[in-house]
């Protein structure tokens, strides 16, 4: 897998986990938090696009609240990050775990500890499947009612 993709699955995971978990990734990983701020992490608003059915054309369907960080490491690697919300720290937290992936030494480690988030979000997604089949209601008619 090129590493752009590997890099945006990490991200990806990375993006859904939560302030606790991106730390237990790090200190799990044995990377240390400390970065310096390129940007310091910023909450602004962008422009959510949407297309009816998926290919109508498109609109624009409100705003969404996102932070962004950059970081720098000693080493010399930046790391960005985006996410969805106010969360600060969050951001910032992501964009060191993107800096650090970077370093190919680290990624099998940052690999393994977000594994655990990629578990956590399918057995969450499972859990929705689930309660949303128990009350799936399947319509059919027995007469149509033709003569």
């Amino acid at each position: 897998m090129p590493d752009l993709a590997m890099r945006r699955r990490a991200m990806a995971r990375a993006g859904a986990a939560t302030e606790s978990e991106l730390r237990a990734a790090l200190a799990q990983a044995g990377v240390a938090p400390e970065a310096e701020d390129l940007r310091a992490p910023e909450t602004g608003l962008v422009m959510v696009r949407g297309r009816i059915g998926g290919d109508g054309r498109p609109f624009n369907a409100g705003e969404a609240t996102v932070t962004r960080a950059a970081v720098r490491l000693p080493g010399g690697e930046t790391g960005f990050a985006y996410h969805l919300g106010r969360d600060r720290t969050r951001a910032r937290l992501a964009a060191i775990l993107d800096a650090h992936w970077q370093r190919p030494e680290a990624r099998p480690a940052l690999d393994a500890a977000l594994a655990g988030i990629a578990e956590r979000r399918a057995h969450a997604a499972a859990l929705a499947a689930r309660k949303v089949a128990a009350t799936r209601v399947n319509f059919f008619t027995l007469a149509r009612g033709e003569d």
